[in-house]
């Protein structure tokens, strides 16, 4: 027999692990202004993402490592200024809480207080564990990120699948665990085997929200350019795009164009 579900009025970090304990999938996407923030938060989304990857789509850059705590605190109070019912998880950006937790406590405490964000998402594990702890110490809720993490693109050297290999496996399931014991409401897995995650996301309580990571976790995550069809450049197999607006914007724009050089538009109609 299906369980009704709970009609949420305002999704928070109880709501999420509400969901995942009543069998609910998790939604989200997201968001860097504020008419897209107030589309996608009218639609019903559980969880809007205010990423990092807006140093990609937004602003045009090959990672996410270019973009700056004060460009961040900008979308994330576009965002939060549009939103009545989704949870907002802001992204901290590279170099602002690796290298030492009082500097990730100021980063996380800057975006609370000056974008209004709900929350914090962090990309790694065991090697970030103290600035999570400061973080979550100072009462500001953390979401985690393993597996693929962009930040680390240098790093990894490529965006291809992680822990493939057992001994990364291993390794992204313990941070998940500590991830957990430390306090973090929630955790993004990017691009590990289908399996993997969703074993991690059995052997946790809190929510796991994959990208390329199969159907067996707890919620799932694009970035709603892409599933808007608004690029047209990344393929990923993860990637599902329910709309082509690249080729219905470009045809819009270019009927703008013809009317405008035929003298169509404005018509009697469209002036004072």
């Amino acid at each position: 027999m299906s369980v009704a579900k709970k009609q949420y009025k305002r999704i928070t970090t109880k709501s999420l692990v509400e969901m995942k304990a009543n069998g609910e999938k998790i939604s989200m996407l997201t968001a860097y202004d504020y008419t897209m923030a107030k589309i996608v938060d009218g639609a019903g989304i559980d969880v809007i993402l205010v990423g990092d990857s807006a140093s990609n789509v937004m602003a045009g850059h090959e990672t996410t490592l270019p973009i700056t705590l004060n460009e961040m605190i900008y979308h994330a109070s576009s965002v939060v200024r549009a939103v009545e019912r989704s949870l907002v998880v802001v992204d901290l950006p590279f170099g602002s809480y690796q290298s030492d937790p009082k500097e990730a406590l100021r980063s996380a405490i800057r975006i609370m207080k000056e974008s209004g964000g709900h929350s914090i998402k962090v990309e790694g594990g065991k090697e970030i564990k103290e600035s999570i702890k400061r973080i979550l110490n100072a009462g500001i809720p953390v979401m985690g990120h393993l597996g693929l993490t962009p930040q680390s693109i240098y790093k990894f050297g490529t965006y291809t699948v992680r822990a493939k290999e057992e001994q990364e496996a291993d390794q992204l399931l313990e941070d998940a665990l500590m991830l957990e014991r430390l306090g973090c409401f929630a955790i993004v897995l990017e691009k590990v085997p289908a399996a993997l995650a969703e074993k991690v996301a059995k052997s946790i309580s809190i929510p796991v929200i994959g990208i390329g990571a199969g159907g067996g976790v707890d919620g799932q995550v694009l970035v709603t350019h892409d599933m808007l069809g608004m690029t047209h450049e990344f393929h990923p197999r993860f990637l599902r795009r329910y709309l082509d607006l690249y080729e219905e914007m470009t045809t819009a724009f270019k009927s703008y164009i013809s009317d405008v050089k035929s003298k169509d538009f404005p018509n009697e109609k469209e002036q004072y």
